[in-house]
């Protein structure tokens, strides 16, 4: 008996369909992914099986958990099976924690108050689940203490701490490393061999590959192709399937060297601290006109605490950072890595990118401009963040930044949630940038291929506490 049927699920805006008809169903087992590309409705379809679907948007379709018949139209009737039959680890970590709660204490609360257990017991398995994900030591830590790797993590654990049969995970190792990636794929598939079921949402090839199982490929909200993953992913049918997995950033030829311009910042021995914990030491390096520096390193090294000490936005425990003269604060911006976190929830996406280009002195016509050149539709600036994919509003959060026209850009994981394609999109605009605006850009990824296709130079960060490995003209470290 399958543990979850969906069948016929469409979801709409304002009678404008937006995902047709799509039905699946889970086994006992056997994994499920959904692949596509950034935007093709692969959370809109999870959002419509689980009742979350924002409020402008409707869904048609039946849903059978178990022994409960539903109808997608009625989202009401899903709520009592959350976390208890059906759980779901968002796209979005920040949503999913409480910002006021310290991380294992959210995972406590799901084991006492969703799973049962007793007080104490609820805290020791909590405890053991987070020392499980790498997390020892972080359980008394805020969302906002955490790295995106770190939160994201934490969000895993409160998700499974439930006890429900059926998982889906939503892009659920965007942000890790690959060893991080296959930690997180090996915990979600441990669920499996106790009979549950699990639909993993991703635009990540290797993660795809190693949760195996069948496949779905979306693209434009419409189902293009289908079948057992390890046949999709060597042997497509779809034109469009062998693009996106021919997009992988191993694939890439490699960025032609820039010429090194003018100088806008210089570090010089840096060092920095989280939690009693030094993540790094020792670290200088130059940032010049048209160049840009890759920054890699496991989850929580401190890439994202590099980016805020070098921007201003926290102090560094030893060291210095000098920027060029005549440069005003909002000439040095940061690409965050979790874009829902820096966009204001209750205002139209094209209100707020209006706003910025006023307030920098911009023509609303360069929105306009930057729409296709990202991918994006323009029906998507009436919409709220809430009602637009993660992938979608990363990509808003780069037009956004670029409205600025900054000289100095901390770019954290900009392409986290988008799809091979859309990555090979975003990354050649970073680059034009840096070359026709001679902005300097700091680069942070997970992925080693695409960095070493696209930077300058590149600083490796190790774990932290150890020390980082970087080469380039005037660095003392280890940059590349």
């Amino acid at each position: 008996m399958s543990l979850l049927k969906a069948e016929d699920i469409t979801v709409s805006q304002g009678g404008t369909p937006i995902l047709h008809p799509v039905s699946l169903h889970l086994e006992p087992g056997e994994p499920l992914v959904i692949l596509g590309e950034t935007g093709s409705g692969k959370s809109l379809l999870a959002q419509a099986i689980m009742g979350t679907l924002p409020r402008d948007l409707t869904a048609r379709g039946r849903v059978a958990l178990g022994d409960h018949l539903l109808d997608a139209a009625r989202p009401g009737g899903f709520r009592p099976l959350w976390g208890r039959q059906i759980a779901v680890l968002p796209q979005e970590p920040w949503l999913s924690l409480d910002p006021l709660m310290r991380a294992e204490r959210q995972v406590t609360e799901a084991h006492h108050l969703v799973r049962g257990l007793g007080a104490a017991e609820a805290q020791a398995q909590a405890a053991s689940d987070l020392n499980h994900l790498g997390l020892t030591g972080a359980g008394q830590r805020y969302p906002h203490e955490l790295s995106g790797g770190m939160a994201q993590r934490v969000a895993i654990a409160a998700a499974r701490a439930g006890g429900a049969r059926i998982v889906i995970a939503d892009e659920p190792t965007k942000g890790l490393d690959a060893a991080r990636r296959d930690e997180v794929a090996d915990l979600l598939l441990a669920e499996l061999a106790r009979g549950g079921g699990l639909l993993v949402i991703t635009h990540d090839l290797a993660l795809a590959r190693r949760i195996g199982g069948q496949m779905i490929v979306l693209r434009e909200g419409r189902v293009v192709e289908a079948g057992a993953t390890a046949s999709v992913m060597s042997a497509p049918t779809q034109a469009y399937t062998r693009d996106l997995i021919a997009a992988d950033p191993e694939n890439w030829a490699p960025r032609k060297p820039a010429a090194a311009g003018l100088p806008i910042l210089t570090a010089t021995g840096l060092a920095a601290e989280r939690g009693g914990t030094r993540l790094f030491s020792d670290l200088s390096f130059d940032l010049t006109e048209g160049r840009i520096l890759g920054i890699t390193g496991p989850s929580g090294c401190g890439k994202s605490t590099l980016g805020d000490v070098v921007l201003g936005l926290t102090g560094a425990s030893a060291g210095r950072v000098e920027k060029a003269a005549g440069l005003t604060a909002t000439a040095f911006q940061k690409l965050y890595q979790d874009p829902v976190a820096a966009f204001p929830r209750h205002q139209t996406l094209g209100r707020t990118l209006a706003d910025v280009a006023r307030r920098h002195g911009q023509p609303e016509t360069r929105i306009d401009t930057l729409m296709p050149r990202l991918g994006l539709a323009p029906a998507l600036l009436t919409r709220r963040p809430g009602a637009v994919s993660g992938g979608e509003l990363q990509r808003l959060a780069l037009l956004r930044l670029l409205l600025v026209r900054p000289k100095v850009i901390f770019a954290d994981e900009p392409t986290s949630r988008l799809d091979p394609i859309t990555q090979k999109q975003v990354i050649d605009l970073l680059c034009e940038t840096a070359t026709a605006e001679g902005c300097a850009i700091m680069l942070v990824s997970h992925d080693p291929a695409l960095v070493a296709r696209t930077a300058d130079h590149v600083l490796s960060l190790g774990p932290a506490a150890a020390n980082a490995d970087v080469t380039a003209p005037r660095v003392v470290g280890a940059l590349q």
